[in-house]
């Protein structure tokens, strides 16, 4: 882990988060453990088959162990931006972000992300065209699975 991408300061992590904090994302907080805003990206050039947002998560946040559903296609690919957080896939360890680090989760693999303990954290949320695609929230993130994780 490069220790300069933690940055517990909001200010400070609003200076270098380029795509800005957006908006309480209250229309899913019942989804995640802490606070969470969003900056939907407005792409120029005519329609765009792939929604990407900017997530941001305060130091802490995670979102719930989720799926991205499709009868084909989907997925969610995810770039971190700023900051440095966690991700996981189900059965296997979690893996550190730091800015420019990227990860892809195929439709029908259960995983969640977040900001670890000490810094805010930004991805870019890429959602993959598909068929009949969807998203299924599951079950939090426990604090004693969280805790469990080196910074």
């Amino acid at each position: 882990m490069n220790s300069k991408n933690i940055i517990p300061d909001g200010a400070a992590f609003d200076a270098v988060n380029i795509f800005g904090k957006g908006q309480p994302n209250t229309a899913y907080a019942r989804y995640f453990t802490g606070n969470s805003f969003l900056q939907p990206l407005q792409i120029s050039g005519g329609t765009c088959p792939v929604s990407i947002s900017n997530v941001t998560f305060e130091p802490g946040c995670r979102n719930n162990w989720h799926v991205h559903r499709a009868s084909s296609g989907g997925g969610q690919v995810i770039i971190c931006t700023a900051g440095s957080g966690w991700y996981q896939l189900e059965g296997q360890p979690a893996v550190s972000m730091e800015p420019g680090d990227a990860a892809y989760f195929p439709a029908g693999v259960k995983h969640w992300h977040g900001a670890k303990a000490g810094s805010w954290f930004s991805h870019l949320a890429f959602e993959l065209p598909g068929e009949n695609t969807s998203n299924e929230w599951l079950e939090p993130v426990t604090d004693a699975e969280y805790r469990a994780l080196a910074e």
